[in-house]
């Protein structure tokens, strides 16, 4: 069974009130906040009778939902009437310490039969680490609750996106993708101490790296998939390569035929906005067989190379492969496997270095409308 949501005329108290407690209508859920072992709430009381939950278990943990369920002393099953589920996020992996003030600390639900569904984009956020312990209570006649001790504290951690959140967010990407442009090279541009390194250290190859946390928080590339990134998009005006740079003064190019062509699968990665009136768009290109197609073909949305509003290879009427890009979002391109820098020329850029537009590491804007969907941020 599914935790109702909260209504939004609702705010969580830094004491709770009786009032609240007695305005449960249709069992929806209140928040309320504990301090100690036994909750200090006023107008409930304590009934040492009640059982104490015990061997919590958490499982089917989505990016913003998660089962639970519990053993209890059956002596007293019938009285209770309620739960009371602490739920906070962590402050990091090394610290028992909460973080109240980014997450409701008490859900209290009608008891149902066990395990019951606790979901919810308010409050649950994905890839987060939570911790959560639980109480039993029975209400009143007077609108009072008597409670049990709290269990132990049980920790767990929010699951990525899935590829159905996934979709959501390619559909809202399609909206503002905008007309198609031909381009004919991928680039990388970086500093001359980094394609030293690759010629020096790496047998002239860029190799793959894991990608960052840039993006949405949810995206299941970030910190998992290696490769190495390129830019596509191109001058209106010109129709090449802009000669300005976040990332360094020197700049790989090579044909785009080399690294996209019938034999790479193309996959939808992530759809974001730092803030700015730009919106990014991170697409995967995976050679046949890689492992990091294997990688994507489990966790991430495929699209048709010859037909998709982001990046298209088609072939023409005399046998060439011709190249198209996005109009109106700035396409991030990973590609999974080793780049050998013969395949391409290395040479210094004209134009400046603006690292404002640096998305390392970049954080999306979780109020934006047109780049978030309704899970947590």
């Amino acid at each position: 069974m599914e935790v109702p949501r909260l209504g939004h005329g609702i705010s969580s108290p830094v004491s709770p009130c009786e009032d609240m407690i007695k305005n449960l209508s249709l069992e929806a859920i209140q928040l309320c906040e504990r301090e100690g072992n036994k909750s200090q709430d006023s107008g409930i009381a304590e009934m040492e009778e009640l059982p104490v939950p015990q061997n919590i278990k958490i499982n089917n943990i989505t990016c913003d939902s998660f089962k639970i369920s519990w053993d209890m002393d059956s002596k007293a099953k019938e009285r209770i009437t309620h739960y009371f589920i602490d739920l906070n996020k962590k402050e990091n992996k090394n610290s028992n310490k909460f973080k109240h003030k980014d997450v409701p600390t008490k859900l209290v639900a009608k008891a149902v039969p066990l395990p019951m569904t606790v979901r919810g984009h308010w409050f649950l956020s994905p890839r987060t680490e939570y911790t959560v312990a639980v109480q039993t209570a029975s209400k009143q006649s007077d609108g009072d609750y008597a409670v049990s001790e709290w269990s132990e504290i049980i920790e767990f951690c929010t699951a990525d996106y899935s590829t159905v959140h996934l979709t959501q967010l390619l559909e809202k990407a399609e909206v503002i993708a905008g007309r198609m442009l031909k381009f004919s090279v991928f680039y990388r541009n970086q500093h001359k101490e980094y394609f030293d390194h690759a010629r020096e250290a790496q047998e002239n190859k860029m190799l793959p790296s894991v990608k960052d946390n840039s993006g949405s928080h949810g995206s299941p590339i970030s910190g998992k998939l290696e490769g190495v990134f390129f830019s596509c998009n191109t001058e209106f005006n010109t129709g090449k390569p802009p000669q300005d740079s976040p990332y360094g003064r020197y700049r790989f190019q090579i044909d785009a035929e080399a690294l996209f062509n019938p034999k790479t699968n193309l996959y939808f990665g992530d759809f974001y906005c730092m803030y700015t009136a730009y919106h990014y768009v991170i697409l995967v290109l995976a050679p046949e067989g890689s492992p990091g197609d294997d990688f994507c073909k489990q966790r991430l949305p495929a699209l048709d190379i010859t037909d998709n509003r982001f990046l298209t290879c088609t072939r023409e009427e005399d046998g060439r492969l011709a190249f198209h890009h996005a109009q109106d979002v700035i396409l991030e391109v990973i590609y999974t496997d080793p780049v050998d820098l013969a395949l391409g020329t290395v040479a210094e850029i004209s134009g400046h270095q603006l690292m404002s537009l640096s998305t390392v590491n970049a954080k999306k804007d979780p109020s934006c409308k047109t780049c978030n969907i309704s899970v947590g941020r």
